[in-house]
């Protein structure tokens, strides 16, 4: 059936007016930053065909983007950068992206439904729900947001590094992208903390530290 305005409606009836969703997308990749978005639908909206973005096409994706710009009564969008990510653990930067995600809304919400994660330190009532985006419409309309940020920025990440295929797998440790990723090592914007891109990077130095065979017979 996909997502559905309940829990915006049951906010509404505790006095709420502004009830923002709120999602991420990148916490999975091994480049890349995570995006946060944050999303104040209006209490009666013609979104249709939102949904969990991992559910869409890239052209619904696309589609639906611009609807829910134009539709909004108001949005934010936050990042964490890789040296976020490595620093602080995913989860945590996670929740650094989120929390400056509502930031960035104005007017400011009065109510926050969640995907899945606790927010410590967020003043703002808030509610988490399990597999959120595919429950709460506008969760999923912040996921939508989120996806769309992430992979154009992830396109713009190819021009920059080439040699990875970032346009295609958008940071994600696909069989491709691991291949590449042992063939060039990793760039600036691979997250060093997470495990396939250490035991790349330490199997390409190693690979690099190879002697040649001219330089063996140099020897």
């Amino acid at each position: 059936m996909g997502p559905t305005d309940e829990f915006e409606r049951a906010a509404r009836l505790c006095g709420y007016r502004r009830v923002a969703g709120i999602d991420e997308v990148g916490r999975g990749p091994l480049a890349g930053p995570v995006i946060a978005a944050a999303v104040i639908l209006p209490t009666r909206h013609r979104l249709v065909g939102v949904n969990d973005s991992k559910q869409l096409s890239e052209r619904e994706r696309e589609r639906l983007y611009a609807a829910i710009l134009d539709h909004a009564v108001g949005m934010g969008i936050g990042r964490a950068d890789v040296a976020e990510i490595d620093q602080l653990n995913i989860l945590e930067a996670t929740r650094l992206a989120m929390r400056r995600a509502l930031e960035q809304l104005d007017p400011p919400p009065d109510y926050v439904l969640v995907d899945a994660v606790v927010l410590p330190g967020v003043r703002t009532p808030a509610r988490p729900i399990i597999k959120g985006d595919a429950l709460s419409v506008s969760i999923a309309a912040a996921s939508i947001i989120a996806k769309v940020t992430r992979d154009r920025l992830m396109a713009t990440y190819h021009d920059l590094f080439p040699d990875y295929g970032f346009l295609s797998h958008k940071g994600y440790g696909t069989a491709e992208h691991l291949e590449r990723l042992a063939r060039h090592g990793p760039c600036s914007i691979h997250r060093r903390s997470f495990a396939p891109v250490q035991a790349a990077m330490t199997a390409w130095k190693l690979e690099k530290a190879r002697p040649t065979s001219a330089t063996l017979f140099e020897s």
